[in-house]
């Protein structure tokens, strides 16, 4: 059985992987940074309960759930942005895509590292509050 589910698990992320062109430097950064990522929001929640996703800081099972949700999403437009470097006959669209999300999921480490209390130096501290403004007014 657990031969079976070995092979089974393998196939999945083997077909996952195979649609986002490969497993590369950089996408396995942008999972080891959404990892971070994610680790880190659980430790601001439930540590520091400093959450700016819940109403009291403090760790939410469906804050987390929509969390992961959107990481999922940003994979998938890895694979989105991998089937059009195919179509066009291009190479960089994905990597593109790659290196915003990374890009994105740093910053967002960045902050939860300064809701933690970390002391951060103030160009950093002013390029996060200069993208997270700029978030707000998009959305």
């Amino acid at each position: 059985m657990k031969g079976k589910i070995s092979v089974m698990m393998g196939t999945i992320l083997g077909f996952i992987v195979a649609q986002m062109g490969g497993w590369s430097e950089g996408v396995a950064a942008l999972v080891f940074f959404m990892v971070v990522d994610y680790v880190s929001g659980l430790m601001v929640a439930g540590v520091f309960h400093r959450s700016k996703k819940s109403k009291n800081g403090a760790l939410e099972s469906w804050a987390g759930w929509k969390g992961l949700c959107k990481k999922v999403v940003t994979l998938f437009l890895v694979c989105v942005a991998y089937r059009l470097d195919r179509v066009m006959g291009t190479t960089y669209l994905r990597d593109a895509v790659v290196i915003t999300f990374c890009t994105n999921e740093v910053l967002s480490i960045i902050e939860n590292a300064g809701l933690m209390g970390i002391p951060m130096p103030k160009v950093l501290r002013k390029a996060v509050d200069v993208l997270v403004e700029k978030g707000d007014t998009e959305e």
